[in-house]
């Protein structure tokens, strides 16, 4: 009886950390809907989403990881989940920060986000959101210079597509980079026709 009990408990743990895990799915989801609302001052009528942000903010930040010498998986991962916590409160852009706390409702929000995953999972996202906040290891460095890069990156984009505003974004952003990578990579950028990369993979004939 007893073994037959721990099987049915063991069977539930299971099921539970599938049912935690495709709820965390779903809700990740949701970022794919969500507007990064700081394009909105610039006047783009139909900004990225976060999900777009995260994604190629995971790309830089596991190639600038690699330029620097350092573990391109965890500084990933720190970009990756970055801003995970917008599923539940939307993103908000800098005035809205100036009247609202809004880095003590992220930790809220991230908390109750992981609370019930599975156990290494969720020791792993906490480690990894507890670094990126510290700022002191070469990974969570990189994967801010990534958050940031990446911002810069497409404001260059939207630049180059006729959104003059954007080159606002320009201003402040790039005092914050700290790896030689990412200040190199800025500086490329600035000069950088940011729809030209296809001419690279399709060769036109005259």
């Amino acid at each position: 009886m007893k073994l037959q009990n721990k099987k049915r408990t063991d069977k539930k743990k299971n099921t539970d950390t599938l049912l935690t895990g495709l709820n965390l799915f779903a809700e990740a989801g949701l970022l794919k809907h969500i507007k990064r609302s700081g394009w909105w001052v610039a006047g783009i009528k139909n900004p990225e989403s976060v999900a777009e942000h995260s994604f190629r903010c995971a790309i830089m930040a596991y190639y600038i990881a690699h330029c620097e010498g350092v573990d391109p998986y965890k500084a990933l991962v720190m970009a990756l989940f970055n801003d995970i916590h917008e599923a539940r409160i939307n993103d908000l852009h800098k005035m809205g920060h100036y009247y609202i706390d809004f880095k003590e409702a992220e930790k809220k929000v991230y908390k109750d986000q992981i609370q019930h995953l599975n156990k290494n999972v969720k020791e792993e996202m906490l480690i990894s959101r507890l670094d990126y906040e510290q700022q002191k290891t070469k990974e969570s460095i990189v994967a801010r210079d990534a958050d940031i890069l990446e911002c810069l990156l497409q404001a260059k984009e939207y630049l180059d597509s006729g959104h003059k505003k954007a080159e606002k974004f320009f201003q402040k952003a790039p005092d914050h980079l700290k790896t030689k990578t990412a200040q190199r990579m800025w500086q490329k950028i600035k000069e950088w026709d940011s729809s030209s990369w296809w001419e690279q993979v399709v060769k036109f004939e005259r």
